[in-house]
């Protein structure tokens, strides 16, 4: 399948639920804003969406597309085990079906799953100490990461079991010597805290230039800055408030993804 092929499926809008068009322009904004930021990486790498309405399928963009060409209608349809719905699509491999696949298998509370390698993510996840709690991003995620060994590429489906172990209920997996795995109940939900990860590994990895010691938070204090972002988070979730302003971005920088 080549994008070419993709591209001439047309605006399929017509003949998917309304519900799983919005899933597929969701899903095709955050493919563009992330390309539009430059934390994409040629035709890798994969951001994905449970199906609304068919639990046991995703949306995930061609092998051969680049971020910035995903469009709501280029977007596949899988089952987890690779299998593709209907004629536009070949038979799914690699990350895209270990790890996206696999997550939606393991956790079914989780409708949404990106997977990167943005190069302040790599460099937090070669280093022993992981992501430090020294800035308002990493704070904010403190409570909701794990971390996972590498084992080699996600290429094999053996491989599906020690990443889901080590993720356990969170929802972000730092990958040593990798990338990042970041869920979430929606593709919102998965893109700002896809953001603010990236934003908290740029912030430690500025922080360490040139040798300076770090400030490390009171513990005490860490736990009550993690009330406050729970409380805050209560009354207006981020995904809510920042998703909405970041559709709105993705018409401004991306016009057409939503066809």
């Amino acid at each position: 399948m080549t994008v070419r092929e993709v591209a001439g499926r047309g605006d399929i809008r017509g003949s998917v639920s309304e519900a799983e068009w919005k899933a597929r322009v969701d899903l095709a904004a955050a493919y563009r804003l992330i390309a539009h930021v430059h934390g994409s990486d040629l035709t890798y790498n994969h951001l994905t969406v449970r199906v609304p309405g068919e639990p046991d399928h995703m949306l995930i963009k061609p092998f051969t597309e680049m971020f910035e060409e995903v469009t709501a209608s280029s977007l596949v349809k899988y089952d987890f085990e690779g299998n593709p719905a209907d004629d536009n699509g070949r038979p799914l491999f690699g990350g895209g079906k270990v790890i996206h696949g696999g997550v939606y298998q393991a956790r079914p509370d989780v409708n949404a799953a990106f997977h990167t390698h943005t190069p302040a993510v790599m460099g937090i996840c070669s280093q022993k100490q992981g992501l430090l709690p020294i800035n308002q991003y990493s704070m904010s995620l403190w409570h909701d990461l794990a971390y996972h060994a590498f084992h080699g590429f996600e290429f094999n489906v053996e491989l599906r079991e020690p990443l889901f172990a080590d993720m356990g209920g969170k929802n972000i997996v730092l990958m040593h010597n990798h990338g990042a795995l970041v869920c979430g109940a929606s593709v919102g939900a998965a893109f700002v805290s896809h953001h603010f990860l990236d934003l908290a590994c740029q912030g430690q990895l500025a922080a360490m230039t040139g040798g300076a010691e770090l400030i490390r938070p009171d513990p005490e204090k860490l736990e009550y800055a993690l009330e406050q972002i729970k409380e805050r988070q209560a009354e207006l979730p981020p995904e809510d408030k920042d998703w909405a302003a970041c559709l709105r971005m993705a018409h401004r920088v991306a016009p057409g993804f939503d066809t």
